[in-house]
């Protein structure tokens, strides 16, 4: 779930399939701390974090997580993992159960809560280093929160795509489209001084608008040569609001939530996530 105090080592290898295949964990936390993330990045305007739960908050600056997700990447980068996939984003990819990512691969979350377009694209360098397979990036949400222009959303997209091909030319990439929201259950709930700000103005962005951007995404990466994964339509209600049994809060998904963007992983593409071969991994 979304904002579940968790326990981890930092820079943990676990094994996540019998083949011996690993998944680097990535620890925000000395050993034996229990837990809940929480940044910003550094504009006053609302941001999108994970709603409050129980646990021992610990607050980091965006700085900071810039730079212990360039360590991240570093370690990857040294380990040299023989199939590796990136998920670059905000608080929903930050957030993706290591325990429900498609095995098969080793996985680089590099995804910060709060994350804009404009500051994926600025820190995309931190990967450099790194040989991955695939990359998927989903980000938009606190552009939107931030009422950014449209226009300024698409070409930050095709900016972050453009800078991806550069550096990593054998890569496949992979747009994917931003989530829906709680749609009229949001409209439905008071205002309160808890109540975060992307609430306020997700009552006033309708779902009908995030999908008419997303044709836009999915229109840019066709110009771009990438590739397009539309989440869209399978998170929606009969309303066309997002599934309130996928989200713990409107907008953060639950352990569903996540099932759900895991199916659709494999369903891209079946072939993506299965086990190298002895012959193929010494290729």
């Amino acid at each position: 779930m979304v904002g579940q105090a968790i326990k981890i080592a930092r820079w943990l290898l676990l094994p996540i399939s019998a083949s011996g295949v690993v998944l680097l964990l990535l620890g925000r936390v000395d050993p034996g701390t229990f837990f809940q993330v929480n940044a910003s990045t550094p504009q006053v305007s609302p941001s999108v974090t994970p709603p409050a739960t129980e646990g021992e908050r610990v607050y980091r600056s965006y700085e900071q997580w810039v730079a212990l997700l360039g360590q991240e990447a570093q370690a990857i980068a040294r380990q040299r993992p023989a199939r590796l996939s990136i998920l670059a984003g905000d608080s929903i990819s930050l957030w993706f159960p290591p325990e429900l990512l498609p095995a098969g691969v080793t996985w680089l979350n590099q995804g910060i809560s709060g994350e804009t377009t404009y500051g994926l694209w600025m820190r995309l360098n931190l990967l450099d280093q790194t040989q991955p397979e695939i990359i998927f990036v989903m980000i938009g949400i606190n552009d939107l929160a931030r009422d950014v222009r449209r226009v300024t959303i698409i070409e930050n997209q095709r900016g972050i795509v453009r800078q991806l091909k550069a550096a990593h030319p054998k890569a496949r990439i992979v747009i994917q489209s931003i989530l829906p929201h709680g749609g009229s259950r949001l409209v439905a709930q008071p205002q309160t001084s808890e109540t975060p700000p992307w609430v306020k103005r997700f009552k006033q962005l309708s779902n009908s608008e995030i999908r008419r951007l997303n044709d836009r995404l999915q229109l840019m990466a066709k110009e771009e040569a990438v590739e397009f994964l539309d989440l869209f339509p399978h998170f929606l209600d009969e309303k066309g609001d997002l599934q309130p049994k996928l989200t713990t809060d409107g907008l953060h998904l639950s352990r569903a939530g996540y099932e759900v963007w895991r199916s659709r992983l494999y369903a891209f593409d079946p072939q993506l996530f299965q086990p190298l071969t002895s012959s193929q991994s010494q290729k």
